[in-house]
């Protein structure tokens, strides 16, 4: 699987193909909500990922400093991050 903006390059993918010797496809951001039509872009796949891999691990108790315990962070914290996300995200995109 390809990511990044070099990914788009003509003949990346059949290039990656022919040194691997195995099939090779761009990777793109699923289960986006509300910005997928932007995001939804080899470009964004890193940053993307990275960000629901961190939300994912918030909701699993697991703090930003890495620590397992109990997520000091509730439903109602969450919220107001996720919304200043993605007006920035929309405001530079």
């Amino acid at each position: 699987m390809l990511t990044g903006g070099t990914a788009k390059m003509e003949g990346a993918v059949e290039l990656a193909e022919e040194i691997f010797h195995m099939p090779v496809r761009l990777g793109v951001p699923h289960s986006v909500k509300g910005l997928a039509d932007v995001v939804r872009n080899p470009i964004y796949s890193t940053g993307v990922c990275l960000l629901l891999y961190g939300l994912q691990k918030q909701s699993d108790g697991i703090s930003l400093s890495g620590i397992v315990g109990n997520s000091s962070y509730s439903d109602e914290t969450k919220a107001p991050v996720l919304e200043r996300i993605k007006r920035w995200v929309q405001g530079n995109f």
